[in-house]
């Protein structure tokens, strides 16, 4: 596997890899681990991802001294002597995983901070000023910055609960409390997409419903609230949307299976009923894969009678995938950049 260009970046700065203990938060699955143990014979490597996909990819590795863990925040009695972070798709999720992984550093431990200068990563500076002694970029390549710091010492208990957003949402008279953590899609506010999805679900449903990339779960919690006969499955593939979504059923009273899946790789039930406002961007970059392959497969999980309905940008061609895949396909509205499309078995 080739190497992404921020890997390429931290290889060429070997020397600063030096450590005994090394965390590395969100890593891409490129060979990067593999040549950083090939450098460091006697480290012991844990990778945290919130990516479910990376995180798979990243436990095919067969090393003694790799561990792996997926989950929406680091929980470890080790003491790392170097961090190397991934600047994330938000500056308030990087701000959470600063917090996050400080009880878990030695003091003086090293810092890398690595990302596409377009990603914020130009900022890390001014937003670790709270954890580190000092912060320099110290070099760049390819449209990425590398950035070094020193870890103070200073830290507090994490506490998950502290991190989540809630605000309240009437969506057709129903009342909702949304939780969300930083980064996960909608924190702040109901995006026109999801709200126009709402308002273009099938008048009656019943049975299983299935969310895909539910995202902070506010589908499912409408869904719930307002059709009690509904049995709902949620799926996403990071870590901080399912635990957000677990966090806003729970506040709302309602039940639901909330779980981790690359697309459908983790799907075994039928739905009577599947929703989704699918994301289509991974990181910085535009990427349909993972919807593509979720419309091309989803038929076999459809009850004979089942329905899909879907809320995208309306420049994406979505309606003639559903189209070949799953059945006859509809364009419910478009409206405000948003196409809401209905397919049924």
């Amino acid at each position: 596997m080739s190497l992404s260009n921020t890997s390429q970046l931290l290889l060429r700065n070997v020397d600063l890899l030096d450590c005994t203990q090394a965390l590395l938060i969100n890593t891409p699955a490129d060979n990067f681990v593999e040549q950083f143990i090939q450098h460091n014979n006697n480290t012991t490597i844990d990778c945290f991802n919130v990516n479910y996909a990376e995180h798979l990819a990243l436990k095919k590795f067969q090393y003694q001294q790799l561990n792996t863990h997926f989950s929406a925040y680091y929980h470890n009695d080790k003491k790392h002597d170097l961090a190397i972070i991934s600047f994330p798709k938000s500056k308030a999720e990087f701000t959470y995983i600063l917090a996050m992984i400080a009880p878990h550093l030695a003091d003086k431990a090293k810092l890398l901070f690595v990302g596409e200068n377009k990603s914020g990563v130009k900022s890390v500076a001014k937003l670790s000023n709270d954890y580190l002694c000092y912060c320099e970029k110290i070099d760049s390549a390819r449209h990425c910055s590398l950035f070094l710091g020193e870890f103070n010492g200073k830290s507090t208990v994490f506490n998950l609960n502290n991190w989540y957003k809630e605000y309240p949402l009437n969506i057709d008279g129903i009342n909702l409390t949304i939780a969300a953590l930083p980064g996960v899609f909608s924190q702040n506010e109901l995006d026109i997409g999801t709200q126009l999805l709402l308002d273009n679900l099938p008048k009656k449903m019943s049975g299983k419903v299935l969310d895909f990339g539910c995202g902070a779960g506010v589908i499912s919690a409408f869904i719930g609230k307002k059709f009690n006969t509904t049995t709902l499955e949620l799926l996403d593939v990071n870590a901080l949307a399912l635990t957000s979504a677990k966090k806003t059923l729970a506040i709302n009273g309602l039940n639901g299976h909330v779980f981790a899946s690359d697309s459908l790789s983790q799907v075994k039930n039928s739905f009577q009923h599947v929703v989704a406002n699918p994301p289509f961007h991974q990181g910085l970059k535009t990427h349909y894969a993972s919807t593509e392959s979720f419309l091309s497969g989803i038929k076999k999980h459809l009850n004979n009678n089942g329905d899909i309905t879907i809320v995208a940008n309306n420049f994406l061609r979505y309606q003639p995938i559903m189209a070949e895949h799953i059945g006859k396909t509809v364009k419910l509205v478009n409206k405000k950049g948003f196409c809401v499309y209905k397919s049924y078995r």
